[in-house]
């Protein structure tokens, strides 16, 4: 842009800024005036030629143009964010001559409806249902679980903490997982049959799953830093594997109504379990067939956990897995976006009463 005079470059910026009808030609046109290459650098530039006496003065009239560019700029700004505001308040404007609303009837959470689904599922296999406290210790959500402090594997979990303590001075987390009712309800069980164990006779088995909300530091089309998570664990005396495979087999054929599935363990790690394993499944027909679905993670209970359970791991054995029950509903109902669930939007969540 070849112009010499400042006050000229001014009016000529102003025009077209004032001209421009969208935000983006507003930015193209910017660019011409302000940019690298745009007509004010160019004036700067030509200060080099000027003799030394003369650059302080012309410096200065270039920076007062610049700055009224700037500000022309900025109102040219806001005036087509009010114009754009002025349009979506035209669009969205309330017909009061309307009859009012009548009120709807009320329906179940999509969430909800999966977390009774599961937990009667799990009833009918005879595990319990167990519920605690969202704030929880640090001994509870990870010391317990073979998590020690300051070990790497706690970094995509050890995320919220609230302004409380516990008695040995630990700052409290909000739990990131459901796994510590787990360890509450086996401590119970260990603690009633406490006599039992001490006589060396059969202690019952532990079923139990642990339905609830988690919170961790994660949000995107499949995450969400507050979410609903489901952990189970059967601890006996010759609970393996097998089992785990047959239960959570058994689940998933009783949850999405169907056998034609697949199921398989894929090797991975977990601290409160080894052997570990994530567990996909793949559907054989529908609009996701032939593609593997990550619904879980498992294994065997660690023998460190069993021991912090108050049970002897020479002589008791078990799986434990969790699962979110929000994956499981967007599976179900064919939703494609985590965040949905959580918008409050009654269009949306109609669709489910």
């Amino acid at each position: 842009m070849a112009m010499t005079d400042p006050d000229n470059l001014v009016a000529a910026a102003s025009a077209e800024f004032e001209a421009a009808p969208t935000p983006a030609e507003l930015e193209n046109a910017k660019a011409r005036y302000l940019g690298r290459s745009g007509g004010v650098t160019e004036l700067l530039k030509s200060l080099a030629s000027l003799p030394a006496e003369q650059k302080k003065t012309r410096g200065a009239e270039i920076n007062q143009a610049k700055a009224r560019i700037e500000a022309a700029l900025h109102a040219r700004r806001e005036a087509l964010a009010e114009a754009e505001l002025e349009a979506q308040l035209k669009a969205q404007a309330l017909d009061v001559s309307l009859p009012g609303r009548q009120r709807g009837a009320g329906g179940l959470h999509p969430v909800s409806r999966t977390l009774e689904r599961i937990e009667a599922i799990f009833a009918s296999m005879g595990f319990d249902v167990a519920e605690g406290p969202e704030i929880e210790t640090d001994w509870m959500s990870f010391t317990a679980l073979n998590n020690p402090e300051n070990h790497p594997a706690r970094s995509m979990q050890d995320t919220f903490y609230v302004d409380l303590k516990d008695a040995e001075g630990r700052w409290l987390n909000l739990r990131p997982h459901t796994s510590p009712m787990q360890v509450r309800y086996a401590r119970a069980h260990a603690a009633k049959y406490a006599g039992l164990q001490a006589r060396g006779e059969r202690v019952p088995e532990i079923r139990v799953i642990a339905p609830g909300r988690v919170y961790r530091v994660d949000s995107d089309a499949t995450h969400s830093p507050m979410f609903h998570q489901v952990e189970g664990l059967w601890i006996g005396e010759n609970v393996s594997f097998k089992d785990l495979k047959v239960v959570f087999t058994g689940f998933v054929r009783e949850f999405f109504e169907t056998a034609d599935f697949d199921v398989r363990f894929r090797p991975s790690f977990f601290p409160f379990t080894e052997p570990s394993a994530e567990i996909d499944i793949a559907f054989r027909s529908g609009p996701l067939a032939g593609k593997w679905l990550e619904v879980a993670g498992s294994g065997q209970v660690h023998p460190s956990v069993v021991r912090n359970f108050g049970l002897d791991p020479e002589h008791h054995i078990g799986f434990a897995f969790g699962m979110g029950p929000d994956r499981l509903a967007m599976l179900r109902y064919g939703i494609d976006d985590l965040r949905l669930m959580f918008d409050g939007d009654l269009r949306f969540l109609s669709q489910f009463r």
